[in-house]
């Protein structure tokens, strides 16, 4: 990294989202204060955040009675003067729970700001609750599988930097803990925010992250002070711990168009990320760089047809894939949301739960294709025994069913089935007669440039038919355009005014509708490719 610093006059300011992101570069930090445009930022992101907050309101419950000393401008930013002033004065109070307590360690021109999620009063001193969204067994506050304590690490850094903030304000911090969703809890009546989330102490792994916050700020804060852009390469931090919304401003000058260009190495089917950003810094970048590199069989016939415009089809291996389908046919699509909080009994956080599915079926060969649709009600109820009584009506029994990437519909059956016993025979045979239509394109039966070296739909439907504008995702309403957007707006529609909520469910109907469409088209492409 190059680093060409400039003092300013003006003070620096540190926040605790602002030291983690330096934390993980320091380009994105600066890019952050300084071109802040260049972010962006989808809206299933920004639904998290609101999500976050949610989870974090709800937590503040935890142990009773508290303060919380959040306050507002009148323009509606928030007051850090105001909340770090009444923080202090609830502490004086002897206030034993306080959230959102805040505090401003000064150290010259650099001021460094945090606002702790949970500060609890205890014996010698106080205890800070930071709160995620994020999930972890009961078991992972042990603190004994390795992979718990790589996602935590990215915490610890957030909370030893709170740490180093109050005692540097005089605050004896005597507990650093880490609040997470449980995912083992079941909802059952009103949410238990006592079993909703897990308490971990991570004071280990904070204090091996405090002992570095003193150095870490103050670079932090040398690069806040320079006017000139920091020079950092892209690379593994890019995505770790967090996915950075400078990813494409970065890739870009590093003469990187990921958008337009699928011959890179960042295209390759299955290739390890380590893998790609060290070809990255070898100068293997292009199909042609790497064309005599060591690749497996998908990427090499990847690399192949890309170099030499042309196609691969295996036909043998199609038609073993198409006589394992039987008439009638369903093809099935579920859309589903996951709410962070249980919203319904026998729920879990982030659990996936469907309120709509699209069937197109042919009863025979050389028959009609039909369409059947099911969108729970706006209301705000739990939509999975509508939609499971509905499936096992529309699907008869023993009926060969089409799924894309057929787990995620499977799964959703087979939770269904666990939950409504009198249904169970029934979702159950619908389950086991599912058949997957990823699977000639997984197994490398059919491969086209144009699908830029992913199998997913919706890669596959344009590859296969560019030119068809009933099967373009971009010409459907703004509103609904692909499944992210299914999953945030079906849950909003209950809000909505009357002719908002009917312009949402009808765009949630025709992206459905051509999630079996697509299905069937696909199908019909292969039996064409295999000349059946």
């Amino acid at each position: 990294m190059s680093v060409s610093t400039l003092p300013k006059k003006k003070a620096t300011f540190m926040s605790k989202s602002r030291y983690t992101k330096y934390c993980q570069c320091p380009k994105a930090l600066w890019l952050s204060v300084y071109k802040p445009n260049e972010a962006i930022v989808d809206a299933s992101l920004e639904a998290r955040f609101a999500d976050g907050n949610t989870v974090g309101d709800l937590a503040m419950g935890l142990f009773g009675n508290f303060v919380e000393v959040t306050t507002h401008t009148a323009s509606g930013r928030l007051d850090l003067a105001a909340m770090i002033k009444k923080t202090q004065e609830e502490m004086a109070r002897g206030t034993e729970v306080i959230c959102e307590a805040s505090f401003s360690y000064n150290n010259g021109r650099q001021s460094n700001y945090c606002a702790v999620d949970i500060l609890r009063r205890e014996a010698g001193g106080w205890a800070i609750y930071e709160v995620k969204s994020t999930t972890s067994h009961v078991a992972d506050a042990s603190l004994t599988d390795k992979k718990f304590v790589e996602k935590v690490m990215k915490y610890a850094t957030d909370i030893a930097f709170q740490k180093w903030v109050l005692e540097n304000c005089g605050v004896t911090i005597t507990g650093t803990y880490l609040v997470t969703l449980n995912s083992d809890y079941v909802r059952k009546g009103d949410i238990d925010i006592q079993q909703l989330f897990n308490i971990i102490d991570i004071k280990d792994l904070v204090a091996n992250e405090y002992a570095k916050v003193e150095n870490i700020s103050c670079d932090a804060h040398a690069i806040l002070e320079q006017t000139s852009e920091v020079n950092k390469k892209i690379g593994m931090h890019c995505t770790n711990p967090y996915e950075c919304a400078f990813w494409k401003y970065c890739t870009k000058q590093a003469g990187l168009d990921l958008e337009n260009d699928k011959a890179t190495v960042f295209n390759l089917y299955r290739m390890n990320a380590n893998k790609k950003f060290e070809y990255l810094e070898k100068g293997l970048i292009s199909f042609d760089d790497i064309k005599q590199e060591k690749l497996n069989d998908k990427q090499r016939t990847q690399v192949d047809c890309t170099l030499n415009n042309t196609d691969y089809i295996n036909k043998e291996g199609i038609k073993d894939f198409l006589n394992k389908i039987t008439y009638p046919l369903y093809f099935l699509d579920f859309e589903s949301m996951q709410p962070t909080l249980p919203m319904w009994d026998n729920c879990k956080p982030y659990m996936q739960v469907c309120f709509q599915y699209s069937l197109h079926y042919i009863e025979h060969e050389g028959g009609e294709f039909k369409h059947k649709a099911f969108l729970a009600p706006s209301d705000g109820s739990d939509p999975r025994r509508e939609l499971a009584e509905a499936l096992c009506k529309d699907i008869p029994q023993d009926t060969c069913v089409m799924a894309y990437n057929d787990p995620f519909e499977k799964g959703r059956i087979k939770e269904m089935a666990e939950l409504y016993p009198d249904l169970k025979e029934m979702l159950m045979n619908i389950h086991g007669n599912i058949i997957d239509l990823l699977v000639p394109f997984r197994e490398g039966h059919c491969y086209t440039p144009a699908m830029g070296g992913s199998f997913s739909i919706k890669s596959v439907l344009p590859a296969l038919f560019p030119d068809n504008d009933e099967l373009n995702y971009h010409n459907l309403s703004d509103l609904v355009q692909n499944g992210g957007d299914a999953m945030t707006i079906f849950p909003q529609i209950k809000d909505m005014s009357a002719d908002e909520a009917e312009a949402a469910r009808q765009a949630l109907l025709a992206y459905c509708h051509l999630d079996t469409l697509a299905m069937v088209c696909v199908w019909e492409k292969l039996k064409e490719l295999a000349g059946k």
